[in-house]
């Protein structure tokens, strides 16, 4: 087989599997959610009941900043 046969054959393989790989790219739409649409979304279950605000856990964000850290190569 000539060079340039083979070179047009991988050519013609590679873009058949770029054309299928953004074929199957599956990118979410942008929604809004509102009360008119209930079904659209999952509603708090009754038992769950909010009854005070929700505060961050500081030593938990504390906890993952250092992890974090931790990641990064010594220099």
């Amino acid at each position: 087989m000539k060079l340039e046969i083979a070179r047009g054959v991988f050519l013609l393989g590679a873009l058949a599997v770029a054309s299928l790989a953004v074929a199957a790219w599956e990118q979410p739409k942008t929604q809004f959610l509102s009360s008119a649409h209930d079904g659209a979304h999952c509603p708090l279950p009754r038992v769950a009941k909010v009854s005070q605000a929700t505060k961050p856990d500081h030593d938990l964000l504390l906890f993952m900043f250092g992890l974090s850290q931790g990641m990064k190569p010594q220099s």
